[in-house]
């Protein structure tokens, strides 16, 4: 049974008050019940933490699911009313909290990825006609990398996308990438096109002089190959920035 604390209040004069008592959560009004809440007025008008605490189940004999809840919001410092870290935070961390076994850390790891997995395209057939299109489709993915990831996109005639591969994984600062590494799979696949993407897990995505470089390698051992590099784009917290072109 989950339980709040409140504070009764033996001796209203000297403002003494004796240890906290329990009260059940099914004691509390309807309106405060994140369940009950949630099916009476839906799930917008639920806080951060309240939607948590359903994720999270059951609370402890000292401590409801709303308490955890809050306390998984401010791990590592947080503002306290952040979801994104749901997708950077390990389940070791999680476990920290007193009341987060292992089964509520892989629950609550599983709503960050399934959040992710939910921002991606879904569509069948996905066409670029400009860097914006870029950024659109790996955005979501790649904004909150904590580690440098290099994709490519690999394009027919008509710019469908046909695949989309990692090229590798870097740290959080760099990613070691070769033209021999980038072009293997449009060479088997016989594609025409191809736009290189990689991250910065700063959050800023202006290219280095090393971004660069690799794009003017790149450009010039795709052409001898017969292969178009449209663009290398680098995606940052919701901002990016084409290293070649806007349009294609």
């Amino acid at each position: 049974m989950q339980y709040l604390y409140i504070e009764k209040c033996k001796n209203k004069i000297w403002g003494l008050c004796e240890r906290s008592t329990k009260i059940k959560l099914q004691e509390m009004p309807l309106s405060e019940r994140p369940y009950e809440k949630l099916e009476l007025y839906g799930e917008s008008f639920l806080s951060n933490s309240e939607l948590l605490a359903i994720i999270i189940g059951s609370g402890t004999k000292d401590e409801t699911s709303i308490t955890l809840a809050q306390k998984v919001l401010n791990l590592n410092g947080q503002v306290g009313n952040n979801l994104r870290l749901l997708q950077d935070i390990t389940i070791t961390e999680l476990m920290k909290i007193k009341g987060i076994g292992k089964v509520k850390a892989i629950r609550l790891k599983a709503l960050g990825e399934i959040t992710k997995r939910m921002e991606k395209p879904i569509k069948n057939e996905v066409y670029i006609k400009s860097s914006k299109d870029v950024a659109n489709l790996l955005m979501p993915e790649m904004r909150f990398e904590k580690k440098e990831i290099v994709k490519l996109i690999i394009l027919n005639v008509k710019n469908k996308v046909l695949k989309i591969i990692n090229i590798s994984l870097g740290s959080t600062n760099y990613a070691i990438i070769e033209p021999k590494d980038i072009l293997t799979e449009p060479i088997k696949m016989e594609a025409p096109k191809i736009i290189l993407v990689h991250n910065h897990p700063s959050g800023n995505p202006k290219p280095s002089l090393e971004d660069v470089n690799i794009t003017n390698r790149l450009y010039r051992c795709s052409k001898l190959l017969g292969i178009e590099l449209l663009d290398h784009i680098v995606i940052g917290d919701g901002i990016y920035e084409s290293i070649k072109f806007q349009k294609f």
